[in-house]
């Protein structure tokens, strides 16, 4: 079921999406060879615990699948989604997905970056690069009147145009009481095709390209989500509200402009 939200409930989603915001930015200025992916989940996990807010990711699972251990997922190079943070050590010339969540009396944002680790190559640069406009270009395809299949059209013409691939087996998704609401919101697609974008609805646009091919296998933790090439992967994310003003993203930066450009 798919239930559009008020003002002010979006209102509410932007208070999560601001500390979502604060956790990505402290979390990126943190990346650099050497640090854990644990050290950062604490860092996030400390922000949570200073703004009086709640992880929508540990304890995440159950009982499907084993509570996920970390407030954020930290995913490194061929990892596209769900990597598990922990003991292992970023090495100069990897890139890392960080994805992070966030509940405010009931309300949940979710957002993601993909950061290099030190310097990069030329592709890994690029492959961020894409990724990051494609979730750019998805955003502004987010008009009301318009459908979803705008959006996953939108993401897999630009991804593909760039000669990378767009992951299929993973979606965004609706947000608002819940992390994963209906409805699913693709990165392909045709245009003018699927569900009718009506004020209200909120979701999580969340392109992952690889530059290999877009098929997936999960690692035996159950959770970590790798390309199944070991091709690299990136992920970018962002929570928005569609308005007739058109969409406004939940989770940007404290002191940045909401509106999409």
């Amino acid at each position: 079921m798919i239930t559009l939200k008020t003002p002010q409930e979006t209102a509410k989603m932007r208070e999560a999406g601001r500390i979502v915001a604060e956790i990505l930015a402290a979390c990126r200025a943190a990346v650099r060879p050497g640090v854990t992916t644990g050290e950062l989940d604490r860092i996030a996990a400390d922000i949570l615990k200073r703004r009086g807010a709640t992880s929508n990711f540990k304890g995440y699972g159950v009982p499907v699948l084993p509570p996920f251990t970390g407030v954020i997922c930290t995913s490194v190079n061929e990892q596209i989604v769900h990597g598990i943070p922990g003991k292992r050590r970023l090495k100069e010339g990897e890139i890392l997905s960080i994805d992070a969540g966030a509940i405010v009396e009931g309300w949940h944002a979710d957002a993601a970056v993909t950061v290099p680790v030190g310097q990069v190559s030329a592709q890994a640069a690029q492959l961020i690069s894409v990724t990051e406009e494609a979730l750019r270009r998805a955003i502004a395809a987010a008009v009301v009147g318009k459908r979803l299949g705008d959006i996953g059209s939108a993401v897999q013409r630009f991804v593909e145009s760039q000669g990378f691939s767009v992951v299929r087996n993973y979606v965004g998704h609706g947000i608002g009481r819940a992390m994963h609401e209906e409805p699913q919101v693709p990165n392909y697609g045709a245009p003018e095709r699927g569900l009718q974008i009506k004020e209200g609805l909120c979701i999580a646009i969340e392109p992952m390209v690889n530059v290999g091919r877009p098929e997936t296998r999960t690692l035996p933790d159950q959770w970590t989500v790798v390309t199944a090439d070991g091709s690299l992967s990136a992920h970018f994310e962002h929570t928005l509200a569609c308005t007739a003003a058109g969409p406004i993203v939940l989770t940007a930066p404290e002191g940045k402009a909401m509106a999409a450009a």
